[in-house]
């Protein structure tokens, strides 16, 4: 059957990925002050994090709308899948669901359903992968989206950032908080809920002791490793991502790794310097 995966922009594709027809990237677009950037190839990093950094208001995302996804959803393809942010996280996924009822009106014929990723960043690029194998595997639309919703549920994402100030800005994390937290270099520990919210697992003093912390939450709630992928994204700091990568293979086994720069809105929340993994 011939196939295809819309991942939102907050998903980063691996290279083969972008080389491969069948996946498909949505683009958010950011805001910065008064200045929308458009989250697709043209999407430049470290220009994007200086902005962020010299603007006192907190970045903003808005969702493709569901225009947009429409207009994926009438390919020519027979099984149709998309891939978003964490519905408890942004309008991606209702956006999704809106254009998929809108291609069915056009084409009830066609097979189409949206995940709710439940996450963010290389874990919408895991489920995509994941989505992809099933079908290389011959099975049926049904089994596909039974199988990548187990999936789903057996994922956990964590992160450690570096850089308090988006939580500052967009009123998660107080002035006098985060104030302290940045004097005394409080790094939190950071993952997510079986819902897509997140939630603090703990705290350290510094980002190394924070990050050899979510190393330990990872490697103590790892199950079957041996057969997942481990994925970790990071804001402009590949060496630090390395480092928690390899610290994590001294520890479990598992089938492959990907490690991938974080695009737009990843770069948005984890901003300069997090580091995000899911497994």
């Amino acid at each position: 059957m011939s196939f295809k995966v819309i991942v939102d922009s907050c998903g980063e594709l691996t290279p083969e990925m972008k080389a491969d027809a069948r996946f498909e990237s949505a683009a958010l677009t950011l805001m910065v002050g008064g200045e929308e950037i458009v989250d697709d190839e043209t999407f430049d990093q470290a220009e994007f994090l200086r902005k962020v950094a010299a603007c006192p208001e907190c970045p903003k995302s808005a969702c493709p709308s569901p225009e947009r996804y429409q207009e994926a959803f009438l390919g020519e393809e027979e099984h149709l899948y998309a891939v978003t942010l964490s519905a408890e996280l942004s309008g991606s996924y209702n956006s999704a669901v809106l254009g998929k009822s809108l291609a069915l009106e056009k084409h009830p014929e066609k097979k189409i359903h949206v995940f709710n990723s439940r996450s963010a960043s290389v874990g919408e690029t895991l489920i995509a992968k994941k989505i992809a194998e099933c079908e290389e595997k011959g099975m049926s639309f049904s089994r596909v989206v039974d199988t990548v919703e187990k999936y789903i549920d057996s994922q956990v994402t964590y992160f450690v950032l570096e850089n308090l100030e988006t939580l500052r800005k967009n009123g998660r994390l107080s002035k006098v908080k985060a104030f302290v937290a940045s004097a005394l270099k409080i790094k939190p520990v950071m993952g997510s809920t079986p819902e897509g919210t997140i939630c603090q697992l703990d705290q350290a003093r510094g980002i190394n002791k924070a990050l050899v912390k979510m190393v330990d939450y990872i490697v103590s709630g790892a199950e079957n490793t041996e057969n997942k992928v481990l994925a970790i994204s990071h804001c402009n700091c590949r060496e630090r991502a390395e480092m928690v990568r390899d610290a994590i293979l001294e520890k479990i086994q598992v089938k492959d790794t990907i490690l991938l720069d974080t695009a737009g809105v990843s770069s948005m929340y984890a901003n300069d310097g997090g580091v995000i993994v899911v497994l």
